[in-house]
């Protein structure tokens, strides 16, 4: 992918005055992105076609990403905060609606305090949340019949904060010469044993066992974003069953899983939302960071550790490069589990924000831009198209679209046409505007002040200028 010239600006999206605009300026980057000139209603649309996904067909190709605002209460159940957000996704329109949020199958495996746990004293309120949302997309689309919806089952691994928002309790499938320092693993007391997987392989199976009684009709495995799962699939340096160079070592934990599942919850349809590849942690550039602005991102020193083996999907002798070898092999592994469906993303906005959430404000625990960040959104857009080629009976969902912002409907009905993914998956831009999709379909139009703007404050945000009347 090119890099940005450095006397070159970085141009916002919300300047361009039209998909001629767009189409420049991704010349000028030397980017090759589908867009088309307008927004297509439900008549003529590529992305309200239905999908067969497991047993259900699914009514359009929008989906909605997993995004938890860590505002359940502290002992795992949700609240209202939870179900306002739920309800404005059954308003959304989208027609899959990926997994809801992280939700931790142990309470030691929360990212955060005010996760929801999936337990017996919860599942019941988690159920009725999700209910509401139901409800509130029958009330505004008619029915639920083509609507796939489920929870994603998470171990937050190296980034559990299951106690305090500021204090890190991590637990790691081995040690990393890099991340270790960042997220304070200090022994090989936090690596897990492999007899405690064996135990956590059958506390995911029985929560699944769990949602599959509740009515819950799907589950993610996730495997994403540094998370646990997304870790074993790096740990060529852990030894034993579920390590090692071996491909199906590091894929063994998420076998087990996902296997376990299909044999004591057969009726669960099964997701994975898989980071397919990863690059090297990044840091601000010290050279250029001040007192509260920080640098530019630059990858990590490496080169004590070359060639590099502790990403999934990297070119090990040059880590900032990905290499889907691997990824498309595993996708293929899923097929053959019986998985349905996996949820494109990719590397840790723990370590690498710009690749995998590309804003034109980074978050403020990150660093400064890089490059253009439409040179992220090509990235993954054509690692996904690589992989649904690769494996094209396999139902994909894309992401990292929000930073397209007005021009997101465009490109996402162009991908879906194209063949370049299946389903286009919306995060943060649903925080902000939960009725762009709606008003895609419907109108045609968008409303321009509801739209994220990528300035990394949208999951902070309480109440926005979006209504569910407004897409009537």
């Amino acid at each position: 992918m090119p890099t940005l010239p450095p006397e070159q600006d970085i141009v916002k999206i919300a300047t361009l005055r039209d998909t001629a605009s767009l189409r420049q300026r991704m010349a000028a980057l030397g980017i090759d992105i589908p867009v088309d000139d307008a927004i297509k209603t439900s008549a003529t649309s590529p992305l309200a076609a239905p999908m067969r996904i497991g047993s259900v067909t699914v009514g359009n190709r929008w989906a909605i990403h997993p995004m938890e605002g860590w505002d359940a209460t502290t002992d795992g159940h949700p609240n209202e905060l939870v179900a306002r957000r739920w309800r404005r996704f059954g308003q959304s329109g989208a027609k899959l609606l990926w997994g809801l949020e992280a939700m931790a199958v142990v309470p030691e495996g929360r990212a955060n305090p005010n996760q929801l746990i999936l337990r017996e004293d919860t599942i019941g309120e988690i159920v009725a949340t999700a209910g509401q949302m139901l409800d509130a997309h029958k009330e505004r689309f008619g029915t639920t019949s083509d609507l796939l919806w489920g929870v994603q089952l998470t171990h937050s691994g190296r980034f559990c904060r299951p106690n305090e928002k500021t204090r890190l309790e991590p637990r790691v499938a081995y040690r990393h010469p890099i991340l270790d320092r960042k997220f304070q693993v200090t022994s090989d007391a936090a690596v897990f044993t492999d007899d405690e997987l064996k135990r956590l392989v059958e506390k995911f199976v029985s929560v699944a066992v769990m949602c599959e009684r509740e009515g819950i009709p799907f589950v993610d495995v996730k495997q994403c974003h540094g998370y646990l799962l997304h870790e074993f699939l790096s740990a060529r340096t852990r030894p034993g069953p579920y390590g090692g160079e071996s491909l199906e070592n590091r894929t063994r934990l998420a076998r087990e899983i996902i296997q376990g599942i299909q044999q004591a919850a057969p009726r669960l349809i099964i997701g994975v939302r898989l980071s397919a590849f990863d690059l090297v942690p990044h840091r601000p550039d010290p050279a250029k960071s001040r007192p509260g602005a920080p640098g530019s991102g630059i990858p990590e020193d490496c080169s004590a550790c070359l060639p590099y083996r502790h990403g999934f999907g990297v070119n090990p002798n040059n880590p900032t490069e990905f290499d889907l070898t691997e990824p498309i092999e595993y996708i293929k592994l899923l097929q053959s589990w019986g998985v349905a469906m996996v949820n494109i993303t990719c590397g840790s906005p723990y370590y690498n924000p710009h690749i995998q959430r590309p804003a034109f404000i980074p978050p403020s625990d990150g660093y400064q831009l890089i490059r253009d960040p439409l040179n992220e959104v090509a990235r993954i857009i054509h690692a996904t198209q690589t992989l649904k080629q690769a494996v094209p009976e396999m139902p994909i969902v894309s992401t990292g679209l929000s930073y397209l912002q007005d021009y997101l409907p465009q490109v996402a009905q162009a991908l879906v046409e194209n063949k370049w993914t299946d389903m286009v998956g919306m995060g943060r831009m649903v925080l902000s505007y939960p009725g762009m999709i709606a008003d895609s379909l419907e109108t045609g139009k968008l409303q321009t002040r509801a739209i994220c703007r990528t300035l990394s404050d949208c999951t902070t945000a309480r109440e926005t200028a979006w209504s569910p009347a407004a897409t009537r």
